[in-house]
Protein backbone atom coordinates (compact mmCIF):
# COMPACT_ATOMS: atom_id res chain seq x y z
CA UNK A 1 0.00 0.00 0.00
CA UNK A 2 1.41 3.41 -1.07
CA UNK A 3 2.04 5.93 1.76
CA UNK A 4 -0.87 8.35 0.32
CA UNK A 5 -3.42 5.19 1.12
CA UNK A 6 -1.96 5.05 4.66
CA UNK A 7 -1.85 8.17 5.59
CA UNK A 8 -5.59 9.29 3.94
CA UNK A 9 -7.16 5.67 6.08
CA UNK A 10 -5.38 6.40 9.09
CA UNK A 11 -6.47 10.02 9.28
CA UNK A 12 -9.74 8.94 8.32
CA UNK A 13 -9.74 6.52 11.11
CA UNK A 14 -8.87 9.56 14.03
CA UNK A 15 -11.35 11.68 13.08
CA UNK A 16 -13.71 8.68 13.26
CA UNK A 17 -12.53 8.22 16.53
CA UNK A 18 -12.59 11.54 17.46
CA UNK A 19 -16.11 12.05 16.46
CA UNK A 20 -17.72 9.21 18.23
CA UNK A 21 -15.32 9.20 21.28
CA UNK A 22 -14.10 12.48 22.17
CA UNK A 23 -10.85 13.30 23.49
CA UNK A 24 -9.05 10.59 25.68
CA UNK A 25 -10.46 10.41 28.80
CA UNK A 26 -7.23 8.88 30.55
CA UNK A 27 -3.87 9.07 29.41
CA UNK A 28 -4.02 11.98 26.86
CA UNK A 29 -1.21 12.60 25.24
CA UNK A 30 -1.40 16.21 25.01
CA UNK A 31 -2.11 16.56 28.75
CA UNK A 32 1.12 14.35 29.20
CA UNK A 33 3.00 16.75 27.20
CA UNK A 34 1.62 19.66 28.86
CA UNK A 35 2.74 18.34 32.23
CA UNK A 36 6.20 17.27 31.06
CA UNK A 37 6.51 21.04 29.38
CA UNK A 38 5.29 22.44 32.64
CA UNK A 39 7.78 20.76 34.29
CA UNK A 40 10.72 21.99 31.95
CA UNK A 41 9.48 25.32 32.76
CA UNK A 42 9.95 25.65 36.04
CA UNK A 43 13.68 24.91 35.23
CA UNK A 44 14.31 26.94 32.12
CA UNK A 45 12.35 29.85 32.98
CA UNK A 46 14.18 32.89 32.76
CA UNK A 47 12.93 36.59 31.85
CA UNK A 48 14.43 36.76 28.40
CA UNK A 49 13.36 35.34 25.03
CA UNK A 50 16.19 33.40 24.35
CA UNK A 51 14.97 31.33 27.55
CA UNK A 52 11.80 30.73 25.64
CA UNK A 53 13.10 30.07 21.86
CA UNK A 54 14.86 27.54 23.46
CA UNK A 55 12.30 26.28 25.76
CA UNK A 56 10.12 25.70 22.65
CA UNK A 57 12.74 24.57 20.16
CA UNK A 58 13.45 21.62 23.38
CA UNK A 59 9.59 21.16 23.50
CA UNK A 60 8.07 20.98 20.08
CA UNK A 61 11.36 19.82 18.60
CA UNK A 62 11.28 16.89 21.08
CA UNK A 63 7.52 15.85 20.06
CA UNK A 64 8.43 15.79 16.28
CA UNK A 65 11.36 13.99 16.76
CA UNK A 66 9.40 11.37 18.74
CA UNK A 67 6.83 11.01 16.26
CA UNK A 68 9.50 10.81 13.66
CA UNK A 69 11.05 7.80 15.54
CA UNK A 70 7.45 5.81 15.66
CA UNK A 71 6.44 6.86 12.37
CA UNK A 72 9.97 4.67 11.30
CA UNK A 73 9.32 1.81 13.74
CA UNK A 74 5.83 1.51 12.64
CA UNK A 75 6.51 1.11 8.97
CA UNK A 76 7.22 -2.56 9.78
CA UNK A 77 8.22 -5.14 7.41
CA UNK A 78 5.48 -7.33 5.77
CA UNK A 79 4.95 -11.14 6.32
CA UNK A 80 8.00 -11.77 3.86
CA UNK A 81 10.16 -10.26 2.17
CA UNK A 82 7.52 -10.31 -1.08
CA UNK A 83 5.22 -8.80 0.63
CA UNK A 84 7.36 -5.50 1.18
CA UNK A 85 6.19 -3.41 4.22
CA UNK A 86 2.76 -4.36 6.25
CA UNK A 87 0.39 -1.01 6.30
CA UNK A 88 -1.36 -2.29 9.46
CA UNK A 89 1.41 -0.75 11.96
CA UNK A 90 1.05 3.38 10.02
CA UNK A 91 -2.71 2.94 9.78
CA UNK A 92 -2.24 2.34 13.28
CA UNK A 93 -0.19 5.33 14.71
CA UNK A 94 -1.72 8.23 11.95
CA UNK A 95 -4.83 6.80 13.06
CA UNK A 96 -3.92 7.07 17.23
CA UNK A 97 -2.36 10.22 16.75
CA UNK A 98 -5.01 12.34 14.99
CA UNK A 99 -7.81 11.21 17.83
CA UNK A 100 -5.15 12.26 20.07
CA UNK A 101 -4.76 15.91 18.57
CA UNK A 102 -8.38 16.41 16.71
CA UNK A 103 -10.62 17.83 19.21
CA UNK A 104 -13.36 18.89 17.37
CA UNK A 105 -16.37 16.89 19.33
CA UNK A 106 -15.17 18.09 22.67
CA UNK A 107 -15.09 21.55 21.28
CA UNK A 108 -18.55 21.10 20.32
CA UNK A 109 -19.55 18.87 23.42
CA UNK A 110 -18.57 22.08 25.80
CA UNK A 111 -20.50 24.41 23.76
CA UNK A 112 -23.72 22.83 23.65
CA UNK A 113 -22.88 22.35 27.56
CA UNK A 114 -22.96 25.71 28.24
CA UNK A 115 -25.69 26.45 25.45
CA UNK A 116 -28.27 24.07 27.06
CA UNK A 117 -27.79 25.96 30.46
CA UNK A 118 -28.19 28.96 28.81
CA UNK A 119 -31.32 27.81 27.37
CA UNK A 120 -32.58 26.70 30.68
CA UNK A 121 -31.76 29.93 32.31
CA UNK A 122 -29.19 29.01 34.71
CA UNK A 123 -26.47 31.32 33.87
CA UNK A 124 -23.84 30.44 37.00
CA UNK A 125 -23.71 26.94 35.12
CA UNK A 126 -23.21 28.63 31.94
CA UNK A 127 -20.41 31.00 33.92
CA UNK A 128 -19.03 27.64 35.26
CA UNK A 129 -18.65 25.56 32.35
CA UNK A 130 -17.31 28.78 30.14
CA UNK A 131 -13.59 28.47 31.36
CA UNK A 132 -13.29 24.83 29.31
CA UNK A 133 -13.90 26.55 26.13
CA UNK A 134 -11.99 29.97 26.76
CA UNK A 135 -9.73 31.76 29.58
CA UNK A 136 -12.13 34.51 29.39
CA UNK A 137 -13.53 35.83 33.00
CA UNK A 138 -16.95 34.18 33.43
CA UNK A 139 -18.22 36.23 36.25
CA UNK A 140 -18.03 39.64 34.30
CA UNK A 141 -20.32 37.71 31.94
CA UNK A 142 -24.26 38.22 31.08
CA UNK A 143 -26.34 35.87 29.00
CA UNK A 144 -25.60 37.24 25.77
CA UNK A 145 -21.59 37.52 26.29
CA UNK A 146 -21.60 34.54 27.31
CA UNK A 147 -23.18 33.25 24.63
CA UNK A 148 -20.76 35.44 22.12
CA UNK A 149 -17.84 34.42 24.01
CA UNK A 150 -19.00 30.39 23.36
CA UNK A 151 -19.42 31.47 18.95
CA UNK A 152 -15.85 32.96 19.18
CA UNK A 153 -14.16 30.17 20.66
CA UNK A 154 -16.35 27.24 18.83
CA UNK A 155 -14.10 29.59 15.60
CA UNK A 156 -11.65 30.16 16.86
CA UNK A 157 -11.05 26.56 17.48
CA UNK A 158 -12.62 24.93 14.97
CA UNK A 159 -9.19 26.29 13.18
CA UNK A 160 -6.73 25.25 16.05
CA UNK A 161 -8.40 21.67 17.21
CA UNK A 162 -9.71 20.59 13.73
CA UNK A 163 -8.82 22.64 10.61
CA UNK A 164 -4.83 23.24 11.58
CA UNK A 165 -3.85 19.56 12.64
CA UNK A 166 -5.25 18.27 9.42
CA UNK A 167 -3.62 20.45 7.09
CA UNK A 168 -0.03 19.83 9.05
CA UNK A 169 -0.90 16.18 8.68
CA UNK A 170 -1.47 16.07 5.51
CA UNK A 171 1.75 18.13 4.87
CA UNK A 172 3.59 16.55 7.14
CA UNK A 173 2.20 13.23 8.25
CA UNK A 174 2.85 12.17 11.84
CA UNK A 175 5.28 14.81 12.73
CA UNK A 176 3.13 17.09 11.07
CA UNK A 177 0.09 15.95 13.47
CA UNK A 178 2.77 16.51 16.39
CA UNK A 179 4.50 19.56 15.96
CA UNK A 180 1.05 21.04 15.38
CA UNK A 181 -0.51 20.42 18.35
CA UNK A 182 2.76 20.68 20.85
CA UNK A 183 3.19 24.46 19.21
CA UNK A 184 -0.61 25.21 20.08
CA UNK A 185 -0.39 23.92 23.35
CA UNK A 186 3.24 25.54 24.12
CA UNK A 187 1.01 29.09 22.99
CA UNK A 188 -1.79 28.66 25.37
CA UNK A 189 0.85 27.55 28.56
CA UNK A 190 3.57 30.18 27.98
CA UNK A 191 2.38 32.62 24.64
CA UNK A 192 0.09 34.93 26.36
CA UNK A 193 0.89 38.60 27.85
CA UNK A 194 1.16 37.97 31.14
CA UNK A 195 4.27 39.80 32.94
CA UNK A 196 6.13 36.27 33.73
CA UNK A 197 5.24 35.13 29.84
CA UNK A 198 5.76 38.53 27.82
CA UNK A 199 9.47 37.56 26.56
CA UNK A 200 10.02 33.87 27.42
CA UNK A 201 6.46 33.34 25.87
CA UNK A 202 7.38 35.53 22.73
CA UNK A 203 8.85 32.60 20.52
CA UNK A 204 5.62 30.31 21.27
CA UNK A 205 3.17 32.52 20.72
CA UNK A 206 5.12 33.96 17.13
CA UNK A 207 6.15 29.54 16.41
CA UNK A 208 2.38 29.48 16.99
CA UNK A 209 1.13 31.85 14.27
CA UNK A 210 3.32 31.15 11.64
CA UNK A 211 1.91 27.47 12.38
CA UNK A 212 -2.00 28.54 12.32
CA UNK A 213 -1.96 30.36 9.07
CA UNK A 214 -2.78 27.91 6.56
CA UNK A 215 -4.97 26.23 8.67
CA UNK A 216 -7.03 29.43 9.90
CA UNK A 217 -7.21 30.78 6.16
CA UNK A 218 -8.65 27.27 4.84
CA UNK A 219 -11.07 27.44 7.89
CA UNK A 220 -12.29 31.09 6.92
CA UNK A 221 -12.50 29.77 3.30
CA UNK A 222 -14.55 26.78 4.38
CA UNK A 223 -17.10 28.61 6.92
CA UNK A 224 -17.76 31.18 3.85
CA UNK A 225 -18.24 28.48 1.91
CA UNK A 226 -20.31 26.04 4.07
CA UNK A 227 -22.11 29.06 6.03
CA UNK A 228 -25.79 30.46 5.29
CA UNK A 229 -24.04 33.83 3.95
CA UNK A 230 -21.26 33.17 1.98
CA UNK A 231 -20.73 36.63 0.62
CA UNK A 232 -21.09 38.41 4.23
CA UNK A 233 -18.28 35.86 5.06
CA UNK A 234 -15.88 36.89 2.67
CA UNK A 235 -16.92 41.03 3.27
CA UNK A 236 -16.73 40.62 6.82
CA UNK A 237 -13.56 38.65 6.61
CA UNK A 238 -12.07 41.41 3.96
CA UNK A 239 -13.07 44.29 6.03
CA UNK A 240 -12.22 43.44 9.65
CA UNK A 241 -10.08 40.20 10.17
CA UNK A 242 -7.03 42.72 10.11
CA UNK A 243 -8.47 44.68 13.01
CA UNK A 244 -7.90 41.56 15.26
CA UNK A 245 -5.33 41.45 17.39
CA UNK A 246 -4.89 37.71 16.72
CA UNK A 247 -3.23 37.65 12.60
CA UNK A 248 -5.38 33.89 12.73
CA UNK A 249 -8.08 34.30 15.02
CA UNK A 250 -8.95 37.51 13.24
CA UNK A 251 -9.69 35.76 9.63
CA UNK A 252 -11.70 32.67 11.31
CA UNK A 253 -14.01 35.11 13.84
CA UNK A 254 -14.38 37.68 11.12
CA UNK A 255 -15.81 34.60 8.21
CA UNK A 256 -17.81 32.88 11.40
CA UNK A 257 -19.45 36.32 11.82
CA UNK A 258 -20.61 37.16 8.70
CA UNK A 259 -21.38 33.64 8.24
CA UNK A 260 -23.89 33.67 11.29
CA UNK A 261 -25.30 36.98 10.44
CA UNK A 262 -23.81 38.34 13.93
CA UNK A 263 -21.33 40.80 15.87
CA UNK A 264 -18.07 39.54 17.61
CA UNK A 265 -15.84 41.11 19.65
CA UNK A 266 -16.11 44.17 21.61
CA UNK A 267 -15.19 44.25 25.32
CA UNK A 268 -14.10 40.80 26.55
CA UNK A 269 -12.21 40.17 30.19
CA UNK A 270 -9.28 38.23 30.88
CA UNK A 271 -7.50 37.44 34.15
CA UNK A 272 -8.78 40.57 35.57
CA UNK A 273 -7.44 42.89 32.41
CA UNK A 274 -10.61 44.41 30.32
CA UNK A 275 -9.68 44.35 26.35
CA UNK A 276 -11.57 46.77 24.08
CA UNK A 277 -11.65 44.64 20.66
CA UNK A 278 -12.59 45.58 17.29
CA UNK A 279 -16.18 44.53 16.51
CA UNK A 280 -16.07 42.10 14.07
CA UNK A 281 -19.44 42.43 10.93
CA UNK A 282 -20.50 45.24 12.69
CA UNK A 283 -23.85 45.16 10.73
CA UNK A 284 -24.72 42.15 12.11
CA UNK A 285 -27.06 41.59 15.15
CA UNK A 286 -25.69 40.67 18.64
CA UNK A 287 -25.39 36.78 19.34
CA UNK A 288 -28.28 35.20 20.66
CA UNK A 289 -28.09 31.91 22.57
CA UNK A 290 -29.79 29.91 19.62
CA UNK A 291 -26.78 30.57 17.59
CA UNK A 292 -24.22 28.46 19.42
CA UNK A 293 -26.06 25.42 17.72
CA UNK A 294 -25.83 27.10 14.78
CA UNK A 295 -22.10 28.19 15.14
CA UNK A 296 -21.28 24.36 16.28
CA UNK A 297 -22.96 23.25 13.14
CA UNK A 298 -20.97 25.38 10.84
CA UNK A 299 -17.65 23.97 13.22
CA UNK A 300 -18.96 20.37 11.83
CA UNK A 301 -19.04 21.44 8.37
CA UNK A 302 -16.16 23.30 8.23
CA UNK A 303 -14.59 20.11 10.09
CA UNK A 304 -15.76 18.04 7.65
CA UNK A 305 -14.50 19.69 4.17
CA UNK A 306 -11.23 20.34 5.87
CA UNK A 307 -11.16 16.51 6.53
CA UNK A 308 -11.65 15.91 2.73
CA UNK A 309 -9.29 18.68 1.37
CA UNK A 310 -6.35 17.43 3.86
CA UNK A 311 -6.81 13.96 2.25
CA UNK A 312 -6.87 15.54 -1.18
CA UNK A 313 -4.04 17.72 -0.31
CA UNK A 314 -1.90 14.71 1.40
CA UNK A 315 -2.30 12.22 -1.43
CA UNK A 316 -1.09 14.84 -3.59
CA UNK A 317 2.03 15.88 -1.38
CA UNK A 318 3.00 12.54 -1.09
CA UNK A 319 2.12 11.61 -4.66
CA UNK A 320 4.31 13.97 -5.79
CA UNK A 321 6.96 12.99 -2.93
CA UNK A 322 7.33 9.52 -4.82
CA UNK A 323 7.82 10.69 -8.31
CA UNK A 324 10.35 13.35 -7.27
CA UNK A 325 12.02 10.07 -5.64
CA UNK A 326 11.48 8.20 -8.53
CA UNK A 327 12.93 10.77 -11.18
CA UNK A 328 15.86 10.75 -8.73
CA UNK A 329 16.77 7.33 -8.73
CA UNK A 330 16.40 7.15 -12.80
Amino acid sequence: MRARDVHVRGTLLGFAADALLGDPRRGHPVAAFGRAAAALERRMWRDHRGAGALYVALCAGGAVAAAGALKTVGAAPGPSPAAGRSPAPGIALTAVTAWAVLGGTSLTREARAVGAALEAGDLELARERLPALCGRDPQRLGAPEVARAVVESVAENTSDAVVGALVWGALAGVPGLVGFRAVNTLDAMVGHTSPRHRRFGWAAARLDDVAGWPGARLTAVLAAFAGPDPRGAVRAWRADAHRHPSPNAGPVEASFAGALGVRLGGTLSYGGRVEHRPVLNAPGRAVRTADIERAVRLSRRVGLLALATSCLVGTAVRRFGRGRGEGGVR
